[in-house]
């Protein structure tokens, strides 16, 4: 009887480490964690992906290289049928390579009316998703096919436009709202510089109490 009760405790003891070993999972095959991994099972959400470095989807670019020139701004029709202008006419000759502005997904690329039209879907922009359109252009890429900001995406081309000359028409909506094109690019790719302060002169300073 003694030597039973001195056999407990070891027994515990024993149970105890089994447990342990069981939990850091070292007594079945391929169920140890590498290194940094946090437990999980099946019930838990999936693992959230990290971002990519540098975060290439919130990129931007003009549709031309360089800065282009602007011939006609953006001119929000009153209504869906009144007249205006929904986007912005870039001076670009015949052969002019054409860029995509954001990153996305090529959604079109065909003729409409005798043009050649590419849209893009703007990757991460929401929903309904932004679609960036481009025209009068012969397409270099095909409908699925993922683009970044900068990408060559088509060429202008001679076809029919409103432009007096060559230009590309740039297009940017959310359903069947257009918006302006030019609200996509950042700042300083608009040559808008940030806030500064000028000195002032003629200005008294305040008196001390």
């Amino acid at each position: 009887m003694p030597g039973a009760v001195r056999l407990v405790p070891l027994l515990l003891v024993l149970g105890l480490l089994v447990l342990g070993l069981l939990a850091l999972g070292f007594l079945v095959p391929g169920a140890q964690a590498p290194a940094g991994a946090s437990a999980r099972t099946p019930g838990d959400p999936p693992a959230e992906v990290p971002a990519p470095a540098g975060n290439a989807s919130d990129a931007r670019s003009w549709p031309l290289a360089g800065r282009p020139v602007v011939v006609r701004g953006w001119e929000p029709p009153a209504g869906p049928y009144a007249p205006g202008h929904r986007g912005v006419d870039l001076a670009a000759p015949p052969g002019t390579r054409v860029l995509a502005v954001a990153a996305g997904r090529v959604a079109f690329a065909g003729r409409v009316a005798g043009r050649g039209v590419l849209t893009v879907e703007v990757a991460g922009s929401g929903g309904p998703p932004l679609r960036t359109t481009y025209e009068p252009v012969r397409s270099s890429v095909r409908v699925g096919d993922e683009v970044r900001a900068g990408t060559p995406v088509a060429v202008t081309e001679a076809g029919p436009s409103h432009c007096t000359r060559g230009c590309l028409h740039w297009g940017v909506r959310r359903g069947d709202t257009y918006l302006d094109p030019l609200s996509l690019l950042p700042s300083a790719l608009l040559g808008r510089g940030p806030s500064r302060l000028l000195p002032v002169s003629g200005v008294p300073l305040p008196e001390e109490a």
